[in-house]
């Protein structure tokens, strides 16, 4: 009998190598909690898109409230620092407690996320707080550098296999306006 795991999806198409590196060792669940995305209908297209994604490959899901005023009050005064930055670290533990402290009430014996599979994000950063949160809630953490090995790469081409929507910001509204920006200067 395979151990029981939780696995914190960001979206789908991060989803997508992980699930596959996961499921022949662990019992997988998918657990989408996301407060940060904004706007809500982005929120929604998101969610909506996991949810299909994981009713095509056969995994169960849940899906969290979207707290999007607890994620806004929690990062106030960070609204002006640049992706990657504290707001980021804040925003990774906020997901990543509520993630192991429903892993922990409901059985599974561990928890991972997809986080690491962006290449703009610090794994390092992201597994010891993985493995901080993991400690206080007495469940495992499954640290990794999924982007490693060609998973990002595999993660594009799978998400294309399966049609589904990648969005081109992280989720915050903040991460919107950098991209936006960024796309603008791009047209110049």
């Amino acid at each position: 009998m395979k151990p029981k795991m939780l696995l914190h999806i960001c979206c789908a198409p991060c989803s997508t190598y992980v699930i596959e590196s996961l499921k022949e060792k662990y019992d997988l669940t998918g657990y989408f909690y996301n407060p940060n995305i904004h706007p809500e209908s982005e929120y929604l297209h998101r969610e909506k898109e996991m949810t299909r994604y994981a009713h095509d490959i056969g995994l169960g899901l849940i899906c969290a409230e979207y707290d999007d005023a607890r994620w806004f009050e929690m990062t106030k005064g960070m609204e002006d620092m640049p992706e990657g930055g504290d707001r980021c670290l804040l925003c990774y533990e906020m997901r990543l407690k509520k993630t192991a402290q429903y892993a922990s009430e409901h059985g599974y014996q561990s928890f991972a996320t997809t986080l690491s599979i962006s290449p703009h994000k610090n794994s390092a950063k992201i597994n010891d707080i993985g493995s901080k949160v993991a400690e206080y809630h007495n469940v495992q953490f499954y640290p990794a550098d999924f982007k490693k090995h060609g998973g990002f790469e595999t993660s594009i081409k799978i998400s294309k296999e399966f049609g589904l929507y990648r969005q081109s910001y992280c989720g915050c509204i903040f991460s919107k306006k950098e991209a936006d920006k960024r796309a603008l200067s791009r047209k110049k």
